[in-house]
């Protein structure tokens, strides 16, 4: 399938400041995400104790993701951006002291990791809602894919080789740098335009009105009036609404059934990638970053050229293609023979996986009303990333008898899973409107 792509115009300064924010905050992410299953090794060898730490990541998804999208369709979005950081750049703070003082322990980093997972609930439900406010309909692809390559470019790049190298020096040292690294995000919110704050309703219908003419004033002439936006009445924010939208919408319903099976293979594959590296494959502490800068290289490749994809191949058959090379890299992460090998197979899978990221995520901005967008996101992401910490946890059961296990499992699934969807994925995807700029959409 070959889609007609539009010109590539400028996502525009607001995109800008919305990206300027999301990349501060990625790499406060990134360089936790190192250094804590990094720290919790100090404290423990067990692979299903550090699966928990990835669990705890995603539960917070399970718990609090729909009340997270309430609060976005209710408040202004930047303050909630503020706030989420603000909480967050409060845990790795804490941290640091226990560490410090020597009172850390493994259920202290349980509870940060959750609160860090609290945090990113409501920055990135917010941050996802803003998109649409800010870019035109044909560039959702784009920006969707700008803002995946500034996370995978500062996460892998940046913060995670960060993260590995300031935890060699100190334990405490990038829990400090983290902490502080989420203070800048906060200013950044507050910066963003108004367009920003609020979502607002699907502008009404352009209507035929008569005004005076400008050259005759006794005459009137007939013109088209703009559409005006209104915002959304605060009492009308509620689940219900939402809820409704979700289940009656078959198509959104089904991808989010396949989208929580792919995500929960992901997740119990990965349950214990940290010992995977240390343990199989003879990684030192201080240079897992520098393992995950290599996987980056995937991730980011994949991020920038997606939109491309989509645009000439329409986002169903880019879908497809990204769930096959999921499927074949899991396995083949789990066969490699050396570390370089485990590197590529691993690379390629989040290649893979960022192919995936921009049209899912396109698709959602363009179907989903925008008053409601962040209690539908919500809900999803409750249904997908809400199960994740099951899967990880199983994957780190599974991990005690095999580190290399639950790769080959998951690809396994992830093969099985993408044949029965075929139909759902490009079909279905073209009959619900969501292909690039359809103008079927909501």
């Amino acid at each position: 399938m070959t889609t007609a792509t539009a010109p590539r115009t400028k996502l525009g300064r607001a995109f800008g400041e919305l990206w300027t924010a999301a990349a501060f905050s990625n790499l406060a992410d990134g360089i936790g995400r190192t250094a804590v299953p990094l720290i919790a090794t100090t404290l423990t060898d067990d692979p299903f104790l550090i699966s928990v730490l990835g669990a705890l990541a995603f539960l917070p998804w399970l718990i609090f993701g729909l009340p997270a999208g309430m609060i976005v369709d209710r408040f202004d979005r930047r303050i909630v951006m503020a706030v989420a950081n603000t909480v967050r750049a409060a845990a790795a703070l804490a941290l640091a002291v226990f560490t410090v003082t020597g009172t850390l322990s493994i259920w202290a980093l349980f509870a940060g990791t959750l609160v860090f997972g609290l945090g990113e609930t409501l920055f990135d439900n917010a941050t996802n809602a803003v998109i649409p406010g800010v870019v035109t309909r044909q560039q959702l692809d784009r920006a969707n894919g700008w803002m995946q390559a500034a996370q995978v470019t500062i996460d892998s790049f940046i913060a995670t080789p960060i993260g590995g190298v300031l935890f060699g020096v100190a334990l405490a040292l990038p829990l400090w740098i983290g902490g502080a690294a989420y203070l800048v995000p906060i200013v950044l919110a507050l910066m963003l335009p108004a367009a920003a704050a609020r979502s607002l309703r699907a502008p009404a219908e352009r209507e035929r009105v008569t005004v005076p003419d400008p050259d005759a004033p006794d005459l009137e002439v007939s013109v088209i009036a703009e559409p005006v936006a209104t915002p959304i009445a605060q009492n009308s924010v509620s689940a219900r609404e939402a809820v409704r939208f979700l289940w009656s919408h078959h198509y959104l319903r089904a991808m989010v059934l396949f989208t929580s099976v792919v995500g929960c293979c992901l997740s119990f594959a990965q349950a214990a990638t940290i010992l995977f590296f240390l343990d199989v494959h003879h990684v030192a502490p201080p240079a897992i970053g520098f393992v995950t800068a290599g996987i980056g290289i995937g991730a980011l490749v994949g991020s920038i050229i997606a939109s491309r994809f989509v645009a000439r191949f329409g986002r169903g058959p880019v879908m497809v293609a990204a769930n096959v090379i999921v499927a074949v890299s899991s396995v083949l992460t789990g066969l490699a023979p050396n570390l370089y090998g485990a590197i590529a197979a691993y690379a390629l899978m989040a290649f893979a996986v960022s192919i995936w990221n921009v049209p899912w995520g396109a698709l959602r901005q363009q179907i989903v009303p925008p008053h409601m967008f962040g209690r539908v996101l919500g809900i999803v992401r409750m249904l997908t990333w809400g199960l994740f910490p099951i899967a990880t946890l199983l994957g780190g059961l599974v991990s005690r008898a095999s580190l290399q296990l639950p790769f080959i499992i998951s690809g396994v699934i992830v093969a099985i899973a993408t044949l029965l969807a075929l139909k759902l994925l490009i079909a279905g995807t073209r009959r619900a409107g969501a292909e690039v700029g359809d103008p079927a959409a909501a």
